[in-house]
Parts: structure tokens; C-alpha cells; sequence
């Protein structure tokens, strides 16, 4: 008996391990558990969210605040133009780049020197050169990432995230923020960039990205990111990574430790990678509803499905909704009409006996032209016939 019992519970467990991934589009997963008090996982293309803890809390994140300086930066400033630093940049607290009063820098070498070392001096001379002063860059800033990025619950009060009561933002937003920034190609390279020559004024050196899993311990397609710290804020984190054609953005806010907020990271990033897949309608597909009316997407769509999960397609009102297993809706997008319509069965039906009904009444009229062509004919030799009688 004991032994009839091993082979059943192996035999189960065998059957078990082929179970395709897809088991995940029916819940039979834990989402990870974890130390920060605020986090959340996105898809970096179709922007939707994989996991989610407190991820709409306002919250203080730190030097991640200079992610959002850097990319507005990029998308205001020229990266060749010529910054010149002010005595207030140099006099700037906490982590530096050791930048001298008068000292003359290009923008982007700045933006290098703000992400990759966290430089708050370098901040400081980037606000001053894009907007005049801190205050009017931050307004800048915040306009514009509710413009772009449909930020809500951010207010940012300066470009490098040292602590202020209302310097505040959201796990959500910041992942946001993010998602818009890596469009960028030259934020992409600066944000994954492990370490960098540093030819300053008075200080040469190399600068190795404070984000352990871009220069410590490489996370595998790890392609960015940037950490933060200070009191009031805890430990927060920003990364972006990408496999087998699925980008995700990770955002932890608050962790106890520096350690907690690595590992919380690592958790997101791995459970995103075993159970999701990202789903592609490029651009130009056309679609039909169910009244023959055609429409197409004017530009790539995006979705995220669990793996191996089956998805459908439904066109209605010039909408696209594809759906998952269980009816959940992953993805909504308007649609272009077409010119053109798809004409229904039965209008097909109605057109094609109309063309008969045409052709019908087409052919009687040709018949009785015919005929009556015929019928003068007849008369016109019978005519003839007569009068070539009475002659004789």
C-alpha cells in the first residue's frame, strides 16, 4: 500500500510539472511579499500593472527624483550646450560630483554626473541653466510630467529629491515617469550606464552607477536605474530590465534597508518574468465588427497576458477590446474607421438581388426592343409583297 501511495504522489507530481504556464491565468500563483512600504510592477511597453502595493500612496522618493530631472532636462535643454556652475550648485548638501564655481561643463556630461553619481550640485547647475532657478524648474517639471506622462500624485520642489515635506510622489508615478523617459535613446543610455571616465576641474576620476544591479551584481537584462536615500524617505529604487521581448519597470518606495529594497526589486522583476508575456497588434491591422464596418490601429498596440494565456479580439463602435482567459479585459484602444465599409451578408443578399431585378428588366427591355424592331420589318416586306402583287 505504502508503495502504491509513492508512485501516486510522484505520478502527481509529474503531472504537475507539464502543466503549462497558462495555470498562472487561473490565480494558482502567489504575488511576492514585500519590505517596502509602497510598490509596483509594469509592463514597460503596454504600461500595465503586474503588481500592486500601496503604489497611489504619496510618498518622498529621494535621489529617484533625479530620473525625472534628467529626462525633462533631455526633452528642454540642448545635451552640447555649455553649462557654466554657480556658487549655489557647489554648495549643495549631500552626494556631489565636486563641481567648482565658474567651472564650464556640457549639459549631457551633467545629466551623466546627476544619474549615474547622484550628484545633487549637478541638479542644482541643470535647474539653473534649463529654467533660471530650482523653483521654476520644479514647476517646469511637474507641468510637464502631467502633460506626458499623466502623472497625479507627484510635486516635486527641487531636481535632486533632498528632503522636503511637500517633495512627494508615487511608486505609480514614478513608474510612469520612467516609462516615458526610456522612449528616450539618450536617457536609455545614460540610466543603464555602469561606470563612466570623469574629467572634472578638480576632480578625475571613474564614476560607477550607484544601482547595484547595473554595476555590483548585473542583473541578467537589467537595462537601468537609479536608487535613493535619505531619512524622511527610506530606501527607494527604480529599475528597468528586459527578456525575451518583456520590458518591466519596478518602483519600491520606503524599504527598511538598502538590502530589502534590492531584494523587493528582484522579487518583482522575477515574478514578472515567470508568469507574464507581452502581446503585440502592430500597427495598420484591420478589424470588422459584427455589422460589417471596418477599422484599423493607427499605431502598435501593446498588452500583457499571462504566458501561454489565450486571448480574443473584439471590434465594436470603433473600439478594439482584447480579452484573457475568464473575460478579463486586458487592453482598450479606439480605433480609425475606414472609408471604406464591409458590406453585411444581407446587404450582399439585397445588392446581388437588385442587380438581378436589374438585369431582368434590362434583358425585357433589349427583348421587346428586339421584337418591335421585327415586328416593323415584318410589315415593311409584307408591304412590299403586296404592291409587287398588284403590279402583276
Amino acid at each position: 500500500m505504502r508503495k502504491l501511495t509513492v508512485i501516486l504522489t510522484a505520478a502527481i507530481i509529474m503531472i504537475h510539472s507539464f502543466q503549462p504556464d497558462s495555470a498562472a491565468a487561473e490565480g494558482l500563483f502567489e504575488q511576492p511579499e514585500l519590505n517596502s512600504e509602497a510598490a509596483v510592477l509594469i509592463d514597460a511597453r503596454s504600461g500595465q500593472i503586474l503588481y500592486d502595493k500601496n503604489s497611489r500612496m504619496p510618498m518622498h522618493p529621494a535621489s529617484i527624483t533625479k530620473i525625472a530631472t534628467a529626462i525633462y532636462a533631455i526633452h528642454t535643454g540642448e545635451l552640447q550646450d555649455v553649462v557654466t556652475v554657480s556658487k549655489k550648485a557647489t554648495q549643495a548638501e549631500g552626494t556631489s560630483v565636486f563641481l567648482e564655481e565658474g567651472e564650464q561643463l556640457p549639459l549631457k556630461k551633467l545629466i551623466q554626473g546627476l544619474v549615474i553619481n547622484s550628484g545633487n550640485d549637478a541638479g542644482v547647475a541643470i535647474a539653473e541653466h534649463i529654467s533660471g532657478s530650482v523653483e521654476k524648474f520644479s514647476e517646469g517639471m511637474n507641468e510637464f510630467f502631467k502633460r506626458e506622462a499623466g502623472i497625479q500624485e507627484t510635486f516635486f520642489e527641487n531636481p535632486h529629491g533632498l528632503s522636503s515635506p511637500n517633495h512627494l510622489t508615487s511608486a505609480h508615478d514614478m513608474a510612469l515617469i520612467t516609462q516615458y523617459g526610456i522612449r528616450d535613446p539618450e536617457f536609455l543610455e545614460i540610466f543603464g550606464t555602469p561606470q563612466l571616465k570623469w574629467d572634472g576641474l578638480t576632480w578625475d576620476t571613474t564614476l560607477i552607477n550607484h544601482h547595484k544591479l547595473i554595476s555590483q551584481s548585473p542583473y541578467e537584462g537589467i537595462l537601468g536605474g537609479k536608487n535613493g536615500y535619505v531619512s524622511l524617505a527610506g530606501f527607494t529604487l527604480v529599475t528597468h530590465a528586459e527578456r525575451d521581448g518583456l520590458g518591466l519597470i519596478a518602483v519600491t518606495l520606503k524599504a527598511p534597508t538598502d538590502r530589502q529594497s534590492y531584494q523587493d526589486t528582484m522579487k518583482l522583476l522575477d515574478y514578472g518574468f515567470q508568469f507574464y508575456e507581452t502581446g503585440l497588434i502592430k500597427e495598420g491591422t484591420t478589424f470588422h465588427d459584427d455589422e460589417g464596418y471596418a477599422y484599423r490601429n493607427d499605431e502598435d498596440i501593446y498588452y500583457t497576458k499571462y504566458k501561454n494565456e489565450e486571448t480574443r479580439q473584439e471590434a465594436a463602435g470603433g473600439e478594439l477590446v482584447i480579452k484573457g482567459e475568464n473575460g478579463r479585459v486586458l487592453v482598450s484602444k479606439a480605433l480609425t474607421s475606414l472609408s471604406e465599409e464591409l458590406p453585411s451578408e444581407e446587404e450582399l443578399l439585397t445588392n446581388g438581388e437588385a442587380q438581378g431585378e436589374k438585369q431582368k428588366q434590362l434583358s425585357d427591355s433589349h427583348f421587346q426592343n428586339v421584337m418591335g424592331i421585327s415586328f416593323a420589318i415584318v410589315i415593311l416586306l409584307a408591304g412590299a409583297f403586296f404592291f409587287q402583287i398588284r403590279k402583276i
